[in-house]
């Protein structure tokens, strides 16, 4: 007997119009914690509905928020979810469709979480004065994460690509499920051991769920006693754990941790070489005015030094030389003008030219001129002395002039 065969298309189908007579998931409401909640920029909320016993998939779509939710929903809520549960044909796969969603308390998770971190916040682990300064320029990379995943791998990538001298360190940790708490811990003092330079510690996106590690006391004490400067790079950019707050920087995904930790090589080269032609034209411009200062310190020095000093005051004695001969020359000049007059004067009032012309000069015995009658007496000896001699004569007589 032929056996019928079906598409999976028609199987699809008929499930679907299954799930669609039932008057049960027609109408249903839903309680749960919400997990893997994405805002989808179409405007339609994807999640997931969890309790201890199981996980459902739900979508409430953009028509249905307006009317149907009055609130942020966000992971680790609590919340009734009234809809249907309807097969997607195409995926073969049956989901929560959501119609309206109410609050029905915060999720266990969600609570401890802000429990802990009021706790560690109120113990100061969280100031900015313990944030310690990522290295600008760092040699080893340390990383605590999953040994496979797209988390290591991005960060290999990204620090190859920006400076591929930086040593990269990994310690493989459990990141998720039982143990992982402990081997994170072991991995952040593992490196801080060896002695790296700056730490990664972090992992991919996934569920509150996936990333609660993060959120345990033992890991925020850990990294809050690491003496290397620690920076988290825990899921998404939306995803906030404890280890973000405590840590000394946090990184919105482990791809910008790579970019914060491990300086780009080429432009620190590109920078090197903008610097040194920078030093090398302010060099030539500080070499040049020195050298123009040089030269006018060498002109100073021209006029100040003594062998310009000397030339100088031998051109001023020179100058002075001239000047004094110059006056010395009047000088003489005036004196020779007067000493002929003098001359002139002496010659006139000469007795040798009143001799010449006829006059003598007389004195008496004991050789005193002879100016008046009254110094003679008759019988006296006079010297009357000429032009060429002297005349030896006696007073004869006297004869006064008349009045």
């Amino acid at each position: 007997m032929k056996k019928h065969v079906y598409s999976v298309g028609q199987v699809n189908t008929y499930i679907k119009n299954m799930f669609a007579q039932d008057f049960l998931l027609g109408r249903i409401c839903v309680k749960g914690e919400v997990s893997n909640c994405k805002y989808h920029s179409s405007g339609h909320i994807y999640f997931s509905l969890k309790d201890s016993s199981g996980t459902i998939a739900a979508v409430m779509f953009a028509g249905s928020r307006k009317q149907g939710l009055k609130f942020r929903m966000q992971d680790g809520d609590h919340v009734a979810v009234d809809g249907s549960v309807e097969v997607y044909e195409r995926d073969g796969r049956y989901q929560l469709y959501a119609r309206e969603i109410t609050l029905d308390g915060a999720g266990a998770l969600f609570l401890r979480f802000e429990a802990l971190k009021k706790e560690l916040a109120e113990m100061g682990m969280f100031a900015p004065e313990y944030k310690r300064p990522i290295p600008r320029y760092i040699r080893r990379l340390g990383i605590v994460t999953a040994p496979t995943g797209a988390a290591v791998q991005d960060i290999r990538n990204i620090s190859r690509r920006r400076n591929p001298y930086v040593q990269l360190i990994l310690y493989p940790a459990q990141v998720q499920g039982d143990g992982a708490v402990e081997s994170i811990v072991n991995g952040i003092r593992a490196l801080e051991q060896i002695g790296v330079d700056t730490m990664i510690v972090g992992r991919g996106g996934g569920s509150i769920e996936d990333l609660w590690a993060f959120n345990e006391e033992e890991v925020a004490r850990a990294i809050f006693e690491c003496r290397i400067p620690v920076i988290s790079a825990v899921g998404h950019e939306t995803d906030t754990t404890i280890a973000d707050y405590v840590a000394d920087l946090r990184a919105p995904t482990p791809s910008a941790a790579a970019e914060l930790a491990v300086y780009d090589y080429g432009q620190y080269c590109e920078t090197v070489r903008l610097m040194g032609a920078t030093l090398h034209m302010r060099m030539r411009e500080h070499i040049r005015m020195e050298r123009q200062r040089q030269e006018q310190l060498k002109i100073r020095l021209g006029y100040l030094s003594p062998q310009a000093v000397l030339h100088s005051k031998k051109q001023y004695l020179a100058d002075l030389e001239e000047k004094l001969a110059q006056r010395m020359g009047l000088r003489m000049q005036e004196s020779r003008h007067k000493i002929q007059l003098y001359a002139g004067r002496l010659e006139a009032g000469s007795p040798l030219k009143k001799l010449s012309q006829g006059f003598a000069f007389v004195t008496g015995a004991n050789g005193t001129p002879v100016t008046s009658i009254l110094q003679v007496q008759q019988t006296d000896l006079i010297d009357v002395r000429t032009l060429d001699g002297t005349i030896h004569a006696r007073v004869l007589g006297t004869e006064p002039f008349p009045k």
